[in-house]
């Protein structure tokens, strides 16, 4: 299911891999979502709190980002690279700073990243929930104990 022009109420429910969701490996992970589409942030949080994550936080503005950042319980976030005409950087450094792995999602590749994250993981928009959940997953299991 893409995320590309989701309405919250046009939601279909995810796909199950017949164990009885999709992401159970990270059933309780606490994620930050940042995403400054109201519509994306809302299905992402639907799809994946259905998934068993936990969503520990919703930020739709680099302010509040940065203090779900510095402040909130999490495990992993993801993280638009744009919010609005400000940039995801200085989010970026404060997870990086607390170890905490995040995945960035744009519609603008790689040269949207920032410099000292050029290689970070990358979801790029459009994107499915099994591309989000493959990439949490990964962020998860490389993340140091």
């Amino acid at each position: 299911m893409s995320l590309a022009d989701t309405q919250p109420e046009s939601c279909p429910p995810p796909r199950d891999s017949g164990d009885g969701g999709v992401a159970r490996d990270l059933a309780g992970q606490r994620v930050l979502i940042v995403e400054d589409d109201p519509y994306i942030a809302v299905a992402l949080e639907d799809l994946l709190a259905e998934q068993g994550l936990v969503v520990a936080g919703v930020a739709r503005s680099l302010a509040a980002a940065l203090r779900l950042a510095a402040q909130a319980d999490i495990d992993l976030a993801l993280l638009d690279v744009n919010l609005g005409t400000e940039k995801i950087d200085p989010v970026a450094e404060a997870l990086a700073a607390r170890g905490r792995p995040f995945i960035f999602t744009t519609g603008c590749g790689r040269a949207g990243l920032p410099e000292n994250f050029a290689d970070a993981p990358l979801v790029e928009k459009p994107f499915y929930i099994e591309e989000i959940i493959g990439a949490l997953r990964a962020a998860a299991a490389a993340r140091p104990r």
